[in-house]
């Protein structure tokens, strides 16, 4: 992208006569242009491209995700506080065999 806005940048200076690029040869003024074809296709054959895209399209479903759990009142799971868990005591216990007579202890 660098080289690209650093072409139409010479390329401006070169048809407006401006400063030293005017007096530049054509090739010089357009290599930026020649680097940045060079570079797209350098980064297609890596496969820079298709990471960043397949990143782009991971934050895009992460926060879809988020936003559809919290339209269902679920919210993100690092938020949410577990339950505490039930203490019984002893006469809790009792009382509970007592009302169960199935229960042992």
């Amino acid at each position: 992208m660098a080289f690209l806005i650093l072409g139409i940048l010479l390329l401006a200076l070169k048809l407006a006569e401006v400063g030293p690029v005017a007096d530049w040869p054509w090739w010089g003024v357009l290599l930026p242009f020649g680097l940045t074809v060079a570079w797209w296709g350098l980064s297609d054959k890596l496969g820079l491209t298709q990471r960043r895209a397949m990143k782009q399209m991971e934050r895009k479903k992460a926060v879809r995700r988020l936003r559809n759990l919290e339209a269902l009142g679920l919210g993100p799971r690092r938020q949410r506080r577990p339950r505490p868990a039930v203490e019984f005591s002893a006469s809790d216990m009792h009382r509970r065999a007592a009302k169960d007579p199935t229960h042992a202890e």
